[in-house]
Parts: structure tokens; sequence; C-alpha cells
């Protein structure tokens, strides 16, 4: 009887959940793949433009990065955290309004945000107050919000149904592109001020193979729906009405054989309820994003006020290596969240689970530390070539904030989990001032030490926060 039985059951309980497991899998590899290629792909034009740019305007090219990266969170308004659990509990039919109206907030803040830049930079450069070269640079990098986050809605869409492949796919793709235009604009030896519009190039590509592919998915969608109408309509005009029944099956044919009557579509609305709604609901995580990013390039917007930028552009350096490394340590908790945290409920098992990520994640920080650490001289060389012999001190010591990283991205998996909005601001809050001070202290005596220390001091209060919480959520 079990023999007979059995064949009837796993056909219906295996195949579903082995279709969740397949997919997200799936979106893990793909995840991957694209961190991956991001970091060798930014490693690699790194050690480019050094060899190309020199210390000096490579100095100047990284402290325009970073002013991007802290500019850019200001165009983080309604974020994921907002809008896929909007699209997941809203009807299907409802797609169109929330897509556009949270198209119409992204975009309009990120165009005021670009345009803000833009004049700042004229003024700040016409008075001398910026770098001529350094605002160049900028404005063509700053070009890349008006794309990234308005039209990174479709990625939002996409990872609502846990199909992120083919946003991974356009970054993957971008940015071999944009690694082989910097290769081209070498070679060429195009002024480095018009470098950032490459950047500006690659938001642009991913925005539209996005919005291409959204609106094929959606237009075929739509389609098959009316196609699927105009047959039911052909089936209840049997009943009675031979001639209409004839004119909608010959209807229903014809749109089946076309293939130009397949649209691509958007149907995108803007609803004033809802854009309101999301103008409201997440600006604390989205000031405490902002007061992040601010921390994590505290250090280089306070140490170029000390030194020049030839010395900026080697501290740069070997901090761009270092956060490619803690990239890592981000993938790891983004990856073991979902299954070691998010979908836990018993507080002993998810303490326990939490102690043993805090310690497997200090054991993997520390093992790579120790290897950077040892092949720091090697790496710089190999990577940014003569002239940025300064940088390997500098990386050296760099590579063991990734212990502190490490450690802090897990520990947030718990802020996360309850969506503690408030002790996420206080946290960033408390990071940034910390930091703040000790630059304020130590970059005018160490100069890029310095601005480590703040680095340091400024994790370690993240990480007082984060375990508070966690003692106070999880304690029995």
């Amino acid at each position: 009887m079990r023999a007979i039985v059995m064949p009837k059951v796993l056909p219906i309980v295996l195949p579903k959940v082995s279709d969740d497991v397949a997919r997200a899998l799936g979106n893990l590899v793909w995840l991957g793949c694209e961190r991956l290629t991001q970091i060798v792909v930014a490693i690699v034009i790194s050690g480019v433009l050094a060899r190309y740019f020199g210390p000096d305007v490579f100095g100047k090219w990284q402290y325009a990065n970073t002013l991007l990266l802290v500019l850019a969170p200001i165009t983080w308004v309604c974020g994921a955290e907002i809008l896929v659990p909007t699209i997941v509990h809203e009807p299907p039919s409802r797609l169109g309004t929330i897509l556009g109206s949270a198209f119409v907030l992204r975009f309009g803040v990120s165009l005021a945000a670009l345009l803000l830049t833009w004049i700042v930079l004229a003024a700040g450069s016409g008075y001398g107050r910026v770098d001529p070269m350094v605002a160049a640079m900028l404005a063509g990098l700053a070009t890349t919000m008006i794309f990234r986050e308005p039209f990174a809605v479709v990625s939002t869409w996409l990872q609502s149904r846990t199909y992120s492949k083919p946003a991974l796919l356009a970054a993957i793709v971008s940015a071999i592109g944009k690694a082989l235009l910097v290769w081209l604009f070498v070679r060429l030896a195009i002024d480095p001020a018009r470098f950032g519009w490459l950047w500006a190039l690659e938001a642009a590509a991913i925005a539209a193979m996005l919005i291409a592919y959204y609106a094929a998915q959606h237009g075929q969608a739509q389609d098959e729906g009316q196609e699927g109408k105009e047959e039911r309509d052909r089936l209840d005009a049997l009943d009675g009405r031979p001639g209409q029944a004839a004119r909608s099956g010959q209807a229903a044919r014809s749109g089946r054989s076309d293939p130009s009557a397949r649209r691509w579509r958007l149907d995108w609305q803007l609803e004033v309820a809802l854009f309101r709604r999301f103008v409201s609901a997440g600006s604390v995580f989205w000031i405490g994003l902002v007061c992040m990013y601010l921390f994590l390039k505290l250090d280089r917007l306070m140490l170029e006020r000390v030194v020049d930028y030839a010395d900026l552009g080697r501290y740069s350096a070997a901090q761009q290596l270092n956060e490619n490394w803690i990239t890592l340590a981000l993938m790891l908790a983004q990856t073991l969240a979902p299954a070691f945290v998010y979908r836990v409920h018993e507080r002993a098992r998810l303490l326990r689970n939490m102690l043993r990520l805090l310690a497997m994640t200090a054991v993997l920080m520390i093992c790579g530390a120790l290897v950077l650490d040892a092949l720091g001289g090697t790496i710089i060389r190999l990577v940014f070539g003569p002239g940025f012999e300064g940088a390997v001190d500098i990386f050296r010591w760099a590579v063991w904030l990734s212990v502190p990283a490490g450690i802090e991205a897990i520990a947030n998996l718990i802020v996360l989990k309850y969506q503690a909005k408030f002790v996420l601001l206080a946290k960033w809050l408390l990071a940034l001032a910390v930091a703040f001070a000790v630059n304020l202290v130590a970059i005018p005596r160490f100069g890029g030490h310095g601005a480590l220390m703040g680095l340091a001091a400024g994790y370690l209060a993240a990480i007082a926060v984060d375990l508070y919480y966690l003692r106070l959520r999880l304690a029995q």
C-alpha cells in the first residue's frame, strides 16, 4: 500500500518545495556573480585609472566619488523595505499605480538633488571653493542619480517576485561594458574630467534594460489577459449568437497569430494618496541610511581638509581595496539572514544563531585580515603600480577594520529583523558623532592613520548599540 501511495504524494509535495528552494538558490548564485563581478571590475578600473591619472588626479577622482556616495543616499526615498511589502500585499491590478507613484517620488527627489549638485558645483568652481577637476568629475558622476534609484523600482518589483536575475544580469553586462570603455578612454588619452560620464552611461544602460524588460513582460501579460477575455466572450457567444461567435473567434485568432499585436507597455500611474504614504513611510530608515553612508565616507571628507590630493589618493586607494573586502561580510550577512535570523522566532534559538554567526564572522574576518596584512605591499603594487607606495601601510592597518565591520553587519540583522528604525537611526547618529570627534583630534596629528582611528571608534560605537539591543530584545 505504501508503495502505491508514495508516488501519488511525492509529486504533490516535493515540486513546490523544490521550486521555492531552486528560486532562492538561483537568486543567491546570481547575487554572488553580480557582487564578485562588481568587485573585480572596481579593482581593475581603479588600477587602470591610478596608473593613468597619477596620485594627485586619482585623489581628486576618489574625492569626487566620495562626494557622490554621500549625495546618493538622499535619493533613497521609498526604499525596498517599504515598496516590496506594498507590492506583495496589494492586488496585482495595483502594480502600475504602486510603481508609478514610487517612480514619481524617486525621480522628483533625484532630479532635485542632481540640479542642486550642479548649481553648487558651478558656483563653487566659479568662486574657487571647489577644485575645477573635482567639479567636472562629479558633474558626470552625479548624473547617475537620475537613473539609478528611480528606475530601480523595476528591481524592487523583481525582488518581490524572488527573481532578481534580469536586474543582476543587466548590472553585470553594464559593468563589463564600462570597464571596456574605461580602457578605451585611457588608450585614447581622454581628459580625466570626462571619465565620470562613463558611470552615467552605465546607469542609463541599466535603466533602459530594466524598463525594456518590465514593458515587455507587462505587455505580454496584458495581451494574454486580453486574449483570455476574448476567448471567454467567444465561448459565451456560442450559446446563441453564431455570427458574433465567429467574429469573436476570428478576432481572438488574429490577435494570437499576429506577433505585432504584442505591445510593450508600462501602465504606470500616479496616485496622490499612495504618493503621500510613500513620502511619510520609511523616513526614519532613510535618515538612518544617510547617516550610515556619511559615517562611512566621513574619513575622506575630513582628510581632504588636511592633506593634499596625492596623499588623499593613496589613502583612498587603500580604503577602496579594503571596502571591497568588507563587501564580502555584507554578502555573508545577506545570504545567511533569511535562514538563520529572519525566519527564526524562538528566542533561545535565535540567540544561539546570532552568537554563532558573530563568532564565525569574527574568525573569518581575522583570518582574511591576517592574509591581506601579510600581502599588503604586493597587492598595492600589483593593483595601483608606482607612486602608491604610501598606501601600503594604510592598507595594512585598514584591513583590520573588516573585523568590526563584519561583526556590525551581522549584529545589525537583529535590528533589521524587528524593524527597529529608531535604534538604527540612533546607532548611526552615535557612530557619526563619535567618528567626527575622533577625526577632529586624530587627523591633524596622524593624517590617514587618524582617519582609521575615527572609523574604528565609530564601528565600536555602532556594535555597542547593536549588542545592547540584542541583549535587550532576546534576554529571557
